[in-house]
């Protein structure tokens, strides 16, 4: 995996505090050209609950029947539903008996409440049973983890319904190997929690308001799963004595785990799927000129198919130098470039919680600030970026003139899926189906 780092500034002044912000792009492989030879794991946790009688069962369904079609016989799959209780559908294991499993999805009928913490547990339960489960050869298969999708249309109203419990469940089941995706349905359900699962559990989070939209997004998953080279990346920030972490600008699970040491985790990465993150480092005052390292960043990921773990380790340096040497520095344009795109990003998320809480004019004033900031960023920014930074651009500009029309709650869960594509995967483009 490629993996490189650049600096906003490379000096700082002797003997003065200084703020660096550090530019990490990673780029996965490309996909091995033998056939694929590795199962996955997916696991579909979907929400049966009486607002999702009609148009939204039946395209769900149908968008999941598509699904088994193109995963392979030694593709592990599950279905659990879930309304006021869970219930399996499809066992999870391998896909031997396609017919079976689509005649399990048809026969699936709205029923009660929304108890989604039911849900969740028992498709995590499931998961984790397939994927250490015979394959269809017989021979066992150790635990190797997997993707679990949540599908909802509603607000959890029994069971479990505190964000951070849920948060702590997903963050809980990616240590164990699990990643944690979600798909919002309609226009009934709770943003600020799915957006927290999803988080946590290293996933994707994605809004879709009709079936079609839905049976975009659910496909989209499949490529990704399809075309997985890395799994469970991980970076490890080793800061040298006194240096602190300020930020992490992308939108991802960061824990400490010891004293000047932070782990943040990357989830799994598709075939040449590029990623970038942003982190400010604040760096005391140095009283030695010359190079200085101020941080060692460890990438850590496990290789897909030959399941092989890989490290990759980069020293953060600066020159210390002379305050009036250093008062000459100009900031790297394509690291201000991604600062001012990121801060963009966190307007465009408190535009979203603005929309939520119904406030129209503070949401609409926030996609404006995010505007500027990205015209900002494309002016720094070098002529082969600018056309992403364009795309930004329309996408928040369109926001801003759609919100009258279709109302803050719809706007409220278009803008929360923008910001987390573009912070928490920020780089990636979405993989396509001929790829896979």
């Amino acid at each position: 995996m490629k993996f490189t780092t650049l600096l906003d500034v490379s000096v700082v002044a002797h003997e003065a505090d200084d703020d660096i912000n550090v530019l990490l792009d990673l780029e996965a492989p490309t996909a091995p050209e033998t056939v694929r030879a590795h199962a996955n794991t997916l696991q579909v946790v979907l929400d049966r609950s009486g607002s999702m009688a009609g148009g939204p069962l039946r395209g769900a369904v149908d968008a999941l029947v598509t699904m088994v079609g193109r995963l392979d016989s030694r593709d592990r799959f599950g279905v659990v539903v879930f309304d006021d209780e869970a219930q399996v559908v499809v066992p999870c294991g391998p896909l031997v008996d396609k017919a079976a499993v689509v005649d399990g999805l048809r026969s699936i009928r709205p029923g009660g409440s929304t108890d989604l913490g039911a849900g969740y547990l028992r498709g995590l339960r499931e998961l984790r049973r397939g994927s250490a489960a015979s394959g269809p050869s017989g021979a066992p298969n150790a635990p190797v983890g997997g993707t679990l999708l949540v599908i909802s249309d509603g607000h959890v109203n029994c069971g479990i319904t505190d964000v951070d419990s849920f948060a702590d469940l997903a963050s809980k089941a990616h240590g164990g190997g699990v990643v944690t995706s979600t798909l919002g349905y309609g226009l009934g359900y709770d943003e600020t929690l799915l957006t927290a699962i999803a988080r946590s559990g290293a996933g994707n989070h994605e809004f879709a308001q009709d079936p079609d939209a839905a049976g975009a997004a659910i496909a989209s998953e499949v490529d990704g799963l399809l075309n997985k080279v890395v799994q469970a990346a991980s970076l490890t920030l080793r800061f040298s004595p006194d240096v602190q972490m300020v930020k992490l600008y992308n939108e991802l699970p960061a824990h400490q785990v010891g004293d000047g040491e932070v782990v943040v985790e990357l989830g799994d990465l598709y075939a040449q799927e590029a990623r970038k993150l942003l982190i400010r480092f604040r760096v005391p005052a140095m009283a030695a000129l010359g190079l200085a390292q101020v941080a060692t960043l460890e990438l850590r990921y496990v290789e897909v198919p030959a399941l092989v773990e890989q490290l990759v380790i980069l020293p953060v340096t600066v020159n210390v130098v002379p305050g009036d040497e250093a008062a000459g520095r100009v900031a790297n344009p394509v690291v201000r470039s991604e600062l001012l795109y990121q801060e963009a990003q966190q307007s465009k998320k408190q535009a979203s919680e603005a929309f939520e809480r119904g406030d129209l004019d503070v949401g609409k004033q926030l996609l404006q600030v995010a505007t500027s900031d990205l015209d900002l960023a494309s002016a720094s920014a070098p002529e082969e970026q600018r056309v992403d930074i364009a795309r930004e651009v329309e996408e928040v500009k369109s926001m801003y003139r759609d919100v009258d029309q279709v109302g803050t709650n719809h706007m409220s869960k278009h803008t929360r899926a923008s910001w987390y594509r573009q912070s928490s995967k920020r780089g990636r483009r979405r993989p396509s189906s001929e790829d896979s």
